[in-house]
């Protein structure tokens, strides 16, 4: 599956700080601006799966489930 999201890099000292705005509170942190977006990626990613498995717990289990591409 293939998400892209806005990364918006700022400069903090030493450090790039990054968020998305699409993603309430996922943000990330490097030395690097690489680092930066590789922590922001690894943040997205945790806060899709808690939110994906939240949002399963009330399925009922005879629910059908399939999956949607979006492109």
């Amino acid at each position: 599956m293939h998400n892209e999201f806005t990364a918006v890099f700022e400069h903090d000292g030493e450090w790039y700080v990054a968020y998305s705005p699409e993603i309430p509170g996922a943000n990330g942190q490097g030395r690097t601006k690489e680092e930066a977006r590789t922590s922001l990626a690894d943040a997205i990613a945790l806060i899709l799966q808690d939110r994906r498995e939240d949002g399963l717990r009330g399925v009922p289990p005879d629910a059908e489930r399939e999956t949607v591409t979006v492109k």
